[in-house]
């Protein structure tokens, strides 16, 4: 009967068929690409990150073939699991307040989790398996029942296999098992340990992957990690400002507010309010730690929020949540609306969307006009990025080369030596030479958005050299 469904599980349901086609009409980002090329050529580890993107990917183009909705289709998938998840830990751990609900609208209204539900990166299945492993250790504090790290353990795993960044993860719980004494009890149950032995073999993959290849994910994103040598207040600036954007001022606002109450009431022995300070605090305080001397990328914090929305639902005004929702819900909106249909034309400086999703159709068939004129054999590409746009958009049967270091680390198929080719490279990288020698100018290609111009490339005629930097033939749609 209509008066049995459930309005809140309507209201997901559509919200994520409006993500689902979202995901099916914005244009693909460069980075999207890149990890379709992932998820055709499968493997336990890549030199940016694990590989979950790349099974997802894979699954989804499986399911719907190679286009923009195969290869985003489990982010609105995983996005509503993850909005069960958030709203099912927060009444878990507040039983008697029953937050779960707001706390799930919040985090829903904001930018930076509509964004993650709609592009394709190792972010959106980190965050799904974060909400999952914070239900799953709220259902253990809630319950006192200790199988319930076996499941903390494999949504811990399953997060470390999308990115290193879920050693925060890690951190968070240990501190929390350290600092909470209703939680110390843990350290003398063998199914603690149990979870944590799931979560190590579920990366083991992961860690051979880099043994067999010389360590170079772990060294690369190692390398990241610490505050750098530019210490100073503009990266922290940047990273704040960027948060109020993504984030949204209001919501950004109460999540900070509702952190800071749950220390307080962890302070008066509230374990549950424990929890999600533990799941915040160390993370946020790496993030900021990083930010005095180097950039933290604005989406690298989304797993700060799902702990910090439940807080603030538990602990804040629920005007000023209502306040919230409506705000960073409209912000959304305008974001997904410039996206898709542009109704200002903003330069590439203030429009990220125009910058990172817009043109690639069109410059792929000006590229092809110039080809086929030249007469040559295959385009090629040294961003990764843009070689693998080329690769989903050029027509069937031009090879696609990508020119760097990177494709060592790959399966992929070499390209023939001594054939000539058309090669892209981005003004926006200056003027240094080619990685092939013998480049010759042969013009440029602009992309561009109802006549705004997002990006310039110059066109070179280049033939495959022996025994130079490694490049590799990029698969093609099915």
């Amino acid at each position: 009967m209509a008066g049995s469904v459930n309005p809140w599980l309507l209201g997901l349901l559509a919200l994520t068929a409006l993500r689902l086609a979202a995901a099916a009409l914005l244009p693909l980002a460069p980075d999207e690409a890149y990890y379709w090329v992932w998820g055709r050529d499968l493997q336990p580890g890549y030199l940016d990150h694990p590989p979950m993107v790349a099974l997802w990917t894979a699954a989804g183009t499986a399911l719907l073939g190679d286009n923009a909705l195969g290869i985003r289709l489990l982010g609105p998938v995983g996005l509503a699991l993850a909005t069960l998840a958030v709203a099912g830990a927060g009444d878990a751990l507040f039983p008697e307040r029953r937050p779960g609900r707001w706390a799930a609208l919040l985090l829903n209204a904001m930018p930076l989790t509509n964004a993650g539900a709609v592009l394709m990166t190792p972010d959106t299945p980190l965050f799904v398996f974060w909400c999952l492993s914070l239900w799953a250790v709220a259902r253990l504090h809630a319950s006192g029942n200790g199988r319930w790290w076996l499941a903390v353990g494999a949504f811990a795993g399953c997060a470390l296999l999308s990115k290193y960044t879920a050693a925060l993860l890690g951190a968070g719980l240990l501190l929390w098992l350290l600092a909470e004494p209703s939680a110390r009890r843990w350290w003398r149950d063998g199914r603690l340990y149990l979870g944590g032995a799931i979560a190590a073999l579920a990366f083991l993959p992961v860690v051979a992957w880099n043994a067999a290849h010389g360590w170079a994910s772990f060294v690369k994103q190692g390398g990241r990690a610490g505050a750098g040598t530019e210490f100073g207040p503009r990266f922290v600036l940047e990273l704040v400002g960027g948060q109020f954007a993504l984030a949204s001022p209001v919501l950004l606002i109460l999540c900070a507010a509702g952190t800071g109450l749950a220390v307080a009431a962890w302070a008066r022995r509230d374990g549950g309010a424990g929890l999600l300070a533990a799941l915040v605090l160390p993370a946020a305080l790496v993030f900021l730690w990083q930010a005095t001397g180097s950039r933290v990328q604005g989406n690298w914090p989304a797993v700060l929020y799902p702990a910090a929305c439940i807080a603030a639902a538990a602990f804040a005004a629920p005007r000023l949540q209502s306040v919230g929702a409506w705000i960073g819900g409209g912000m959304t909106l305008a974001i997904l609306l410039q996206a898709g249909f542009s109704p200002i034309a903003l330069p590439r400086s203030a429009d990220p969307t125009l910058a990172r999703l817009a043109g690639w159709p069109g410059l792929a068939r000006d590229v092809e006009v110039a080809r086929a004129a030249a007469g040559v054999g295959f385009v090629a590409a040294e961003e990764y990025g843009l070689a693998a746009e080329l690769a989903l958009h050029l027509p069937p049967g031009v090879p696609v080369v990508a020119i760097s270091g990177r494709w060592d680390l790959f399966t992929l198929p070499e390209p023939p030596v001594g054939r000539t080719g058309l090669m892209l490279r981005s003004l926006r990288r200056g003027e240094g030479a080619p990685l092939w020698p013998g480049a010759t100018p042969m013009g440029e290609v602009v992309r561009s958005r109802d006549g705004t111009e997002a990006e310039r490339y110059r066109l070179f005629r280049v033939e495959t050299p022996p025994g130079r930097e490694p490049a590799a033939l990029l698969p093609r749609p099915r």
